[in-house]
């Protein structure tokens, strides 16, 4: 029997289970290209390959439904480590979408979210797991420094 996971949807946040079979699944074409599970809701891919921006709710939301790994940017619109850090989370993001959810949350606009998370500075990555806050780091890193972050934080 299969392994089941969860993911919210990055369009309409409704929580979805499917085989985690599904992640790795390739279609063989001419040109090779993920298959991303889609909602059983809204019917969109449940893996856009870029960070998905969040509100307050829907960040609680992805914490606690989701079946992989979630690393968050907090940010705020200001701030120019944010605006140069943005790129290199983008590029993250679409290499590594089924195997972490990146989330982006304007601290600006979601002052609640920046305070219950205790974000003392930006941008601020954090790193869930199972619903947990597992590490965190604050200011930009570039790709390699962020991937080494990850992958030893996750091991």
């Amino acid at each position: 029997m299969s392994e089941n996971i969860k993911l919210v949807c990055p369009h309409c946040n409704t929580i979805n289970q499917f085989p985690a079979a599904k992640l790795r699944l390739t279609e063989h074409t001419s040109a090779e290209k993920t298959v991303s599970p889609n909602c059983g809701s809204c019917k969109e891919p449940l893996l856009t390959g870029a960070p998905i921006e969040v509100n307050s709710q829907a960040l609680n939301r992805h914490i606690q439904h989701s079946g992989i790994p979630v690393l968050v940017d907090f940010w705020a619109p200001w701030c120019g480590p944010c605006q140069s850090f943005a790129p290199t989370f983008t590029h993250y993001a679409r290499a590594n979408t089924s195997e972490i959810r990146c989330l982006k949350l304007n601290t600006e606009s979601n002052q609640s979210a920046g305070a219950a998370h205790h974000i003392r500075s930006i941008p601020t990555l954090a790193l869930f797991n199972g619903g947990k806050e597992i590490d965190r780091v604050s200011g930009a890193m570039n790709k390699t420094q962020l991937t080494q972050w990850v992958t030893q934080t996750l091991k």
